[in-house]
């Protein structure tokens, strides 16, 4: 099933043309893996998916982007669109508060005032993401105290509190050591079963490891989208063979 289609889609940074005519097809319950070298649009086409880069100054998107088929640059309630497409940014950055009410925070701004109710979806949220049995004893305390890995967990934790139904993460492993990165990574493998999950990623291995789908982007351009394991070993375009081999980027 279709979560996201894309079609045409086009944005600009004032002058300066960022994405060049995207057609793609997000799956749900898949992880999409957005590949590419620096610079070529990856970041900026997953913050079209929940409005993000209506937050920059100068921005102008052209084209079709729906979700379930809404079309989430129409009359829509934005506040409403993040609350089902979550995000975890490059850098954990958890809210100066303590563990709780970081997780707590985003159910409270949608209306949830009943402490049973919000002790529930912080534990359910905690577990959810990996880090209830490392947390439950600490959850008064600051969650800037955490250690990083434990800190882009939280982040996790605190996105999906909020209920998604899709998740985007910008990089997330690419500040954290090895150890972290394998736990967020077999996270991510539990969480597509209920979530449809978008990464961007500069680490091909780690694309190759988790994702069902890839996308490779050039440029500003998709060159190529396929099954993970066809673009890995057998892709359609000599400019995706030469970034996967290791030819440039």
């Amino acid at each position: 099933m279709t979560k996201f289609q894309l079609k045409n889609v086009n944005l600009w940074y004032n002058d300066f043309q960022a994405l060049h005519d995207v057609n793609l097809n997000i799956e749900a319950k898949n992880v999409t893996a957005f590949i590419g070298p620096s610079g070529c649009g990856k970041s900026t086409l997953l913050k079209c998916l929940n409005r993000m880069n209506d937050l920059i100054e100068g921005c102008k998107i052209q084209g079709t982007l729906l979700l379930d088929e809404i079309d989430i640059y129409g009359n829509i309630d934005v506040n409403n669109l993040r609350k089902r497409v979550g995000m975890v940014f490059q850098k954990p950055n958890p809210f100066p508060m303590s563990v709780y009410d970081n997780i707590a925070y985003g159910p409270r701004m949608h209306g949830v005032k009943k402490r049973i109710t919000l002790d529930e979806i912080v534990e359910n949220s905690l577990q959810s993401a990996a880090i209830w049995n490392e947390v439950k004893d600490r959850l008064k305390k600051s969650a800037l105290g955490l250690s990083g890995g434990q800190q882009q967990r939280l982040c996790i934790a605190r996105a999906l509190a909020t209920n998604p139904e899709v998740l985007l993460m910008d990089e997330p492993t690419s500040a954290l050591d090895p150890i972290s990165t394998a736990k967020i990574e077999d996270l991510i493998d539990t969480l597509k079963q209920k979530y449809s999950i978008v990464i961007v990623t500069h680490n091909m291995q780690q694309a190759a490891r988790i994702s069902d789908s890839t996308a490779f982007f050039l440029m500003g351009k998709l060159i190529e989208s396929d099954s993970t394991e066809q673009l890995f070993s057998n892709p359609k375009h000599k400019k995706t063979e030469d970034y996967i081999t290791g030819r440039f980027g």
